[in-house]
């Protein structure tokens, strides 16, 4: 397995974050509240990627009722503010658009968690804490000194520096990290990181991209080389990962998954791990969960959902 051979070949100390993708997003920090910009597209994947989350955290929510009647009872409940009473985290949060885009049922925030972005980037969290700060509701009345009021906050800091911030590791009900593991260096160690930041029993949110040559073609040839949609650098082929290397990385390395007898990513146990394709429609200028069973369903842009267990495996 790639990833796995990454794992083996890094040292314990190396960091994850890549100083030249760091400083590649910090040139552009200025953009990202520019719905026209440089992150047009990651505006508008953020409703599909708030969606998926909303929709998991409540479908286990349902599960996990006595009755179904008391499951629905418990999605009603919790109406348009699903994430309330959840510590949230998103890794690698750039100007912070899953955090807090301004549509209200497009944010962790503004979805009722109580959310924590951090970023590798000064820049980039110089950016989100100024747009944060614009809104009191999310950021805390200036003149209030109840830090239970403030249900956004943002960190200059990488997930292996917060793991290792304190003697009492932190740990979230929700742990996201969106568009990310494709610019990290040592994705092994990335991703347990995110997982040891993830409370026994809470949910891993991941959305990256496949290597695959559909991929090579939309998101590089396409996106940077010929309409210029995105700026060129911004993507390495190489450092895409396959749906199957994160299935085997969360079944052998983590065990988080019980492993499906088929092999076949998409027969994933419901209750532990999940994966779904985006689709970027030209025609109508949104992304869209890709219709199951689809043909080359993951073969680019995709999300990746785990339950960590709630004792150890």
């Amino acid at each position: 397995m790639r990833i796995s051979r990454r794992l083996l070949s890094a040292a314990a100390s190396a960091s994850t974050a890549n100083p030249s993708e760091i400083a590649f997003f910090s040139r552009l920090s200025q953009q990202w509240w520019d719905e026209s910009g440089e992150f047009a597209f990651l505006h508008r994947m953020n409703p599909v990627r708030v969606g998926y989350i909303r929709d998991k955290i409540l479908a286990t929510a349902e599960d996990e009722a006595p009755t179904p009647a008391q499951g629905r009872e418990t999605v009603r409940a919790l109406g348009a503010r699903p994430l309330a009473g959840l510590d949230i985290l998103d890794v690698g949060c750039g100007g912070g658009l899953l955090c807090e885009e301004v549509t209200p049922m497009q944010s962790l925030a503004r979805l009722g968690g109580r959310t924590l972005g951090i970023d590798a980037s000064s820049s980039n969290i110089a950016i989100a804490t100024l747009h944060a700060s614009q809104d009191p509701r999310l950021s805390g009345s200036p003149s209030s000194s109840n830090e239970s009021q403030k249900r956004l906050e943002y960190k200059h800091t990488t997930s292996e520096e917060l793991l290792a911030s304190g003697p009492e590791r932190p740990q979230f009900d929700v742990v996201c990290s969106m568009e990310v593991l494709e610019h990290v260096d040592h994705p092994d160690k990335f991703l347990r990181s995110c997982a040891d930041l993830v409370k026994p029993g809470g949910h891993l949110f991941l959305s990256t991209i496949s290597r695959t040559p559909l991929s090579q073609f939309l998101t590089i040839t396409m996106a940077e080389n010929i309409l210029g949609l995105v700026s060129r650098g911004t993507h390495d082929h190489t450092k895409y990962v396959k749906p199957s290397e994160l299935v085997q990385f969360f079944s052998d390395e983590l065990r988080w998954i019980q492993r499906p007898s088929s092999g076949s990513p998409g027969t994933l146990p419901f209750d532990q791990a999940e994966l779904r394709g985006m689709s970027y429609l030209p025609w109508a200028g949104k992304w869209i969960l890709t219709p199951r069973g689809a043909p080359m369903e993951l073969d680019c842009n995709y999300l990746f959902w785990a339950r960590k267990p709630k004792t150890p495996q």
